[in-house]
C-alpha cells in the first residue's frame, strides 16, 4: 500500500517536472534529453532536472 502511494507521488512530481520543462526555454533537443532522463530514471531524473537542468530564467 505504501509503495503505491510513493509511486503515485513520484509520478505526479515527474509530470510536473515535464510540464515545467516543456513550458521553459531551451532547444527541442535539450528538452527531449531531459524528458528521456526523467522517464527512464523517474526519481533521479526529476531531482537532477530541478538541481542542474533548469536555467535561471526558468526557475
Amino acid at each position: 500500500m505504501i509503495y503505491g502511494i510513493i509511486g503515485l507521488v513520484v509520478l505526479v512530481l515527474d509530470v510536473i517536472a515535464i510540464i515545467s520543462l516543456l513550458a521553459g526555454r531551451g532547444s527541442v533537443g535539450h528538452k527531449l534529453l531531459w524528458i528521456l532522463l526523467i522517464l527512464l530514471l523517474p526519481l533521479i531524473g526529476m531531482v537532477l532536472y530541478y538541481l542542474i537542468g533548469r536555467s535561471s530564467a526558468d526557475a
